[in-house]
């Protein structure tokens, strides 16, 4: 997924100058607090502060007004512009050199607490945009979608697991605003991929963190069009959304209350939890027995079900005793290799062969992430290769694929309620080249595992828009695990 807040398409003439059709530069929606800075330059001239509006339908902001907006929603599909006051108008078809700087924190992934009253530490996203774009009035259409697919053999009460997916999947796709809501589930259909839908809520949800009645409607229609189920609602809690300090104890309880109650409203069985603070479940837990709600807190790369942080969460879910209580098993944490999309995204980058095959041998190490992380910085400084240049590539390269064996997961297999099947390829002999599926299959078959297994392709992270339809590998990624688990039962 580009990582830009412009692109090809966003220039538009404007009567007070000119507009940026802007993209969120994310996978999931933020609150327009989450923007710290915007510098524009037009033509390599920079454009005072002064002379740029921030403008949404139904509001014109100032940029310094941005950080106090923490209850106003960017929309993951919305496409705000940035109003530019110049002498004279741009006109259809002018070309311009644009030059957009911007910096977003992301306020559900916090990196420390703030201590006294301040706010704590977030993750940054950089963004840098540097295009000549010419004037358009028309947003780039849509490709045409391949549809002669044949139907997957019928599920069958033998299979051991039941097949999904997330709709992250097509974060890409749906933020370039290629489906709206009822279009991507109609394609999943097409596609013969189901029953369960799962959904990031802060991704899909319009009125986040609010299921509102018209979203309800929504959803259910298109769930008894397809035969769909509810398999998993995944929570965020955007402890920085507010700029000045972070959620009180009080707050917290009162998001996460609110999102038990839309997922309730849709029908899902089980919330992916964000925060396992023993203070925070203690609360939670009247309500998810109330709502009759599961709660899965997601292990992740490049975590195992056996990290420390794991483990504490452990301790926290014995000393609570209580069924509902879970994990989320998520594939990026049993991986063998490194995904061909993340290694095809750093040679575009400007790795050389040798610093990818570096790269790799680094990875497989024992050494913690963070360390193998800087080793391989200070790799590319010893060649003269500027990190910077990878982007986000060279933290995602390892905090985003784990190497701890799929036996791990053994370990706490009665307490998984829910699979993120991650993938990032599928090859031409079907199978995952980075993530041992057929192992994972009988890991989980001899488990006794029974519940969703969720498709979850990230390669978005890595890839470029348009580059492969990521429905399309669900649909090859099923084949895989149905195959597999079917070949493991008795004849």
């Amino acid at each position: 997924m580009p990582n830009g807040l412009i692109h090809d398409d966003s220039l538009r003439a404007h009567p007070d100058g000119l507009a940026l059709r802007l993209t969120l530069p994310w996978y999931r929606s933020l609150w327009l607090s989450s923007v710290t800075s915007l510098e524009l330059a037009v033509d390599g001239e920079p454009v005072p502060e002064g002379d740029i509006r921030f403008v949404t339908p139904d509001r014109t902001y100032r940029l310094d007004e941005l950080p106090e907006q923490s209850e106003t929603l960017w929309f993951l599909q919305q496409h705000p512009l940035l109003v530019v006051r110049r002498e004279q108008p741009v006109a259809l078809g002018e070309q311009h050199d644009v030059l957009l700087v911007g910096q977003l924190r992301l306020p559900y992934m916090q990196i420390a607490p703030g201590q006294d009253g301040r706010p704590g530490m977030y993750v940054p996203n950089f963004v840098r945009d540097e295009l000549t774009l010419t004037v358009t009035d028309a947003d780039t259409p849509a490709p045409a979608m391949v549809t002669d697919v044949p139907p997957p053999p019928p599920a069958t009460d033998a299979d051991p697991f039941q097949l999904g997916l997330t709709l992250y999947s097509a974060s890409a796709e749906f933020r370039a605003g290629w489906f709206d809501f009822d279009g991507l589930l109609d394609r999943v259909a097409d596609l013969g991929i189901g029953p369960g839908i799962e959904i990031v809520a802060s991704q899909m949800v319009p009125a986040y963190p609010v299921v509102s009645d018209d979203f309800v409607r929504t959803w259910r229609d298109a769930f008894d069009r397809h035969g769909f189920a509810a398999s998993s609602f995944g929570a965020n809690l955007d402890m920085g959304r507010r700029r000045d300090r972070d959620m009180t104890p009080d707050e917290e309880f009162a998001f996460s209350e609110l999102m038990f109650q839309g997922a309730k409203r849709l029908g899902f069985p089980l919330v992916r939890i964000q925060s396992a603070k023993p203070e925070l479940l203690r609360r939670l837990l009247p309500i998810a027995e109330r709502l009759d709600l599961r709660l899965a807190y997601e292990i992740h790369a490049p975590l195992g079900p056996n990290a420390e942080a794991i483990l504490k969460v452990r301790e926290t879910y014995a000393e609570l005793d209580s069924p509902l209580l879970g994990f989320v098993a998520d594939f990026s944490s049993t991986m063998h290799a490194m995904s061909p999309t993340l290694l095809r995204a750093v040679r575009r980058a400007g790795l050389d062969d040798e610093a990818v095959t570096r790269l790799q041998e680094i990875w497989a190490t024992d050494l913690p992430m963070r360390e193998r992380q800087e080793e391989f910085i200070g790799y590319l400084r010893g060649r003269d290769f500027d990190p910077a240049r990878l982007g986000s590539f060279a933290h995602l390269a390892f905090n985003m694929h784990g190497h701890v064996a799929p036996q791990e997961w053994t370990d706490i297999m009665p307490q998984i309620l829910h699979v993120h099947a991650k993938f990032y390829d599928i090859d031409d002999s079907g199978q995952e080249p980075a993530i041992d599926y057929p192992e994972l299959v009988r890991v989980f078959v001899d488990g006794g595992y029974r519940g969703y297994w969720s498709s979850e392709w990230e390669g978005h992270a890595f890839a470029e828009l348009g580059e492969v339809d990521p429905l399309l590998l669900v649909r090859r990624q099923h084949d895989l695990i149905r195959k597999t688990m079917r070949e493991l039962q008795p004849a």
